[in-house]
């Protein structure tokens, strides 16, 4: 048994690598390496797991040498990657091939944010949804064609695989992880004295920051800056046809063709960017907030909102902005 582990606690080991992020890292640390008397003596033991050999550099100047190396692996239960240096930097092959061994003898394998890449450099996501940064979900797409990346969500979980979005996100998913091993009173208390929430609503959506996409078509680029410029009135799609001296059948496939949707879709997705930034910057009732926006009605707002932001627009508003909504809803 490498390193002399006993196998006594269920043992998670975290891998360590060089540009290691220290809050990811400490995620895994705080959730499985504390002593919790308050939760129980069964709890996890934590070993921290070294790619390479000798002293590592972690974010902000901080070295660090680990007890163990990948052979650690071979013994542990849950096997936890917080993020990874890059995603265009190569995973070793001693690493892919010990979480290859791992998943085929039973081992929990989790990644924080862009540890999704080591796992899908493995193979182990083929096939399956998965979880990144949203930063990075495209790239993670293209790079793994065989994942099926959702760019939404803050976890996913593919018992005994399991992803996570963003770096906090992997909060959630350890919690999840609590829950699931010792119940949700147990990760309830862990998430008491981590002063969060045990489970946070809504998806990784809400925090996405869509850049406005480059086009470069001649008829259309001006005119959707008009639109930009004033949202309170409805755009039918055969008015903008004409207005870019198009067909209507031609409009929507040049639409199609320069942005990858279609116009109805491109003017939801930017009427809710305009509706997130009013909620941010203004003290404005839902109901002023969806007639400056050009929605027809406040239940539309919602409706698409939620739809695409993972939560209701006053939700978003006191999580974002600190506010309550004027009208409450």
């Amino acid at each position: 048994m490498p390193h002399c582990i006993e196998p006594r606690q269920h043992l998670v080991a975290v891998v360590a690598y060089e540009g290691l992020g220290t809050f990811e890292y400490g995620i895994a640390a705080e959730i499985f390496g504390q002593n919790r008397p308050d939760v129980g003596s069964n709890w996890y033991r934590l070993i921290t797991v070294a790619v390479t050999a000798g002293p590592l550099r972690a974010i902000g100047g901080i070295w660090f040498e680990a007890d163990f190396g990948i052979d650690a692996l071979e013994v542990a239960d849950t096997i936890v990657l917080p993020g990874w240096t890059g995603p265009d930097v190569p995973v070793p092959a001693a690493l892919t091939e010990a979480l290859r061994q791992a998943h085929e003898r039973g081992a929990r394998l989790v990644s924080i944010c862009t540890g999704a890449f080591i796992l899908a450099a493995a193979g182990l996501l083929d096939g399956l949804r998965a979880a990144t940064h949203w930063h990075y979900a495209q790239q993670l797409a293209v790079k793994y064609p065989a994942v099926r990346v959702d760019p939404d969500v803050l976890y996913i979980d593919n018992n005994p695989i399991f992803t996570s979005a963003g770096s906090a996100a992997g909060i959630d998913l350890l919690l999840h992880i609590v829950r699931l091993d010792h119940g949700p009173q147990k990760a309830n208390a862990v998430a008491r004295s981590l002063v969060m929430a045990p489970h946070r609503q809504g998806g990784q959506a809400q925090f996405i920051e869509r850049p406005m996409p480059l086009v470069e078509h001649s008829r259309l680029a001006p005119l959707l800056d008009r639109v930009r410029s004033d949202f309170g009135r409805p755009y039918p799609i055969l008015e903008l046809a004409r207005s870019a001296g198009m067909s209507e059948r031609t409009f929507n496939r040049r639409f199609r063709e320069s942005l990858g949707m279609s116009p109805g879709e491109w003017l939801v997705r930017t009427r809710i960017d305009a509706v997130r930034a009013q909620l941010e910057m203004s003290t404005a009732t839902i109901d002023e907030v969806s007639s400056r926006c050009g929605f027809s009605t406040v239940g539309a707002l919602r409706h698409h909102f939620r739809k695409r932001v993972g939560m209701s627009p006053r939700e978003y508003r006191q999580r974002f902005a600190g506010q309550e909504s004027i009208d409450g809803k």
